[in-house]
C-alpha cells in the first residue's frame, strides 16, 4: 500500500470514528441547519485534503486546526465571550457561530488534544460537620485561538484574537479570580485558551445533551461554566467587573463572514513561565 493510499484510508478511518464516537456520545446528532435531520460528516475526498467536515466546521487532520465559519457580531464594548452560537449572546461576543460546539469539541479531540473541565464548584463532606463547597478551576489542553481574515491582496492572514481584545478603561478593568482581584492596565488578553469541554447532561426524557449547544457559550473571557473553551481561572461575569473589551482597530465591520481558527498550543518553558493564572500575560 502507498503512503498516500494509507493516509487517506487513516482519515476516512478518523471520520467513521467522528460518526461512531459523536453518536455513542449524543445519540443521532442534528443539522445545523435542521435540527430534525442528522448533520452529515463528510470524510476526506483524496490523500491530499486529508480533513473531516461538520456543518459550519471543517478539521483539519493534517494541518492539525479546526476552522469555524463565523460572523462579526459586535465592534465595541465589553466582552464575557469571543464566540457564541447565533441567537444566543451576540451582545458580548467578538463572533457568533452557526456549528453545534458538540462538533467543536469533536474536532479539537480529533486533532490530538484532550479537553478536561469548565469551572465548577463542589461540594465536599466534612465528617461532623456541614459540608463545605471547593472552587475547582478549569483545566484541559491549551489551545491557540485566531480570526483569518483577508488582506487587501484577497490573501487569507491569520490574526491571534488578542489583536480584537483590550483591556477596558477606568474601573471595568478588575478581573475576579478564586476571590484575587486583578488590576493591571497594561495587560494583555492570552491567545491561548483551555479546552474545558462544557458537560454532557441528561434531559428530562434521558436524552444526553451537551450544554454549550444549549447556552451558546463557545469562547468565553468570564467564567459561566459550561463553556467549550475558557480562559484559566475564574474570571467575573459581573457587568462591573468586566476586564475586557473589543479593539476594534483591525475588526471587519459587524456581519463580516471570518474563519474562527482553534490549534493546539504548543509552548516553549520561557513563554509558560510569563503567563499568569488570570489568563493574562504579565
Amino acid at each position: 500500500m502507498s503512503a498516500s493510499v494509507a493516509q487517506l484510508s487513516t482519515s476516512i478511518r478518523l471520520a467513521l470514528l467522528a460518526t461512531v464516537v459523536l453518536s455513542a456520545w449524543l445519540g443521532p446528532t442534528a443539522s445545523a441547519s435542521n435540527p430534525s435531520e442528522p448533520a452529515k460528516v463528510s470524510a476526506p475526498r483524496d490523500a491530499e485534503s486529508d480533513r473531516v467536515e461538520f456543518p459550519g466546521v471543517i478539521i483539519d487532520l493534517k494541518n492539525k486546526c479546526v476552522d469555524i465559519e463565523a460572523s462579526v457580531c459586535l465592534d465595541r464594548g465589553p466582552l464575557e465571550l469571543i464566540a457564541c452560537t447565533r441567537g444566543t449572546k451576540e451582545h458580548e461576543s467578538i463572533v457568533s457561530i452557526n456549528a453545534r460546539p458538540k462538533h467543536v469539541h469533536l474536532g479539537l479531540l480529533l486533532i490530538g488534544t484532550r479537553n478536561g473541565n469548565p469551572a465548577m464548584s463542589r461540594e465536599v463532606p466534612v465528617k461532623d460537620s456541614t459540608p463545605r463547597w471547593i472552587d475547582i478551576p478549569p483545566r484541559g489542553d491549551p489551545i491557540e485561538v485566531f480570526l483569518v481574515l483577508k488582506d487587501a491582496a484577497g490573501q487569507s492572514v491569520e490574526h491571534p484574537i488578542s489583536d480584537f481584545v483590550m483591556r477596558s478603561e477606568g474601573d471595568r478593568d478588575p478581573v475576579e479570580n478564586g476571590g484575587a482581584l486583578h488590576t493591571t492596565n497594561d495587560a494583555k488578553l492570552l491567545n491561548s485558551f483551555v479546552f474545558a469541554g462544557s458537560h454532557v447532561i441528561k434531559d428530562d426524557e434521558g436524552r444526553s445533551q451537551y450544554l454549550a449547544d444549549i447556552e451558546g457559550n463557545v469562547i468565553s473571557i468570564s467564567t459561566f461554566g459550561d463553556e467549550v473553551l475558557c480562559l484559566p481561572g475564574w474570571n467575573s461575569d459581573v457587568n462591573a467587573a468586566l476586564a475586557w473589551q473589543i479593539n476594534p482597530a483591525k475588526l471587519p465591520k459587524v456581519g463580516s463572514k471570518v474563519t474562527l481558527r482553534l490549534r493546539p498550543s504548543v509552548r516553549t518553558a520561557e513563554q509558560g513561565n510569563a503567563v499568569g493564572s488570570k489568563g493574562v500575560v504579565e
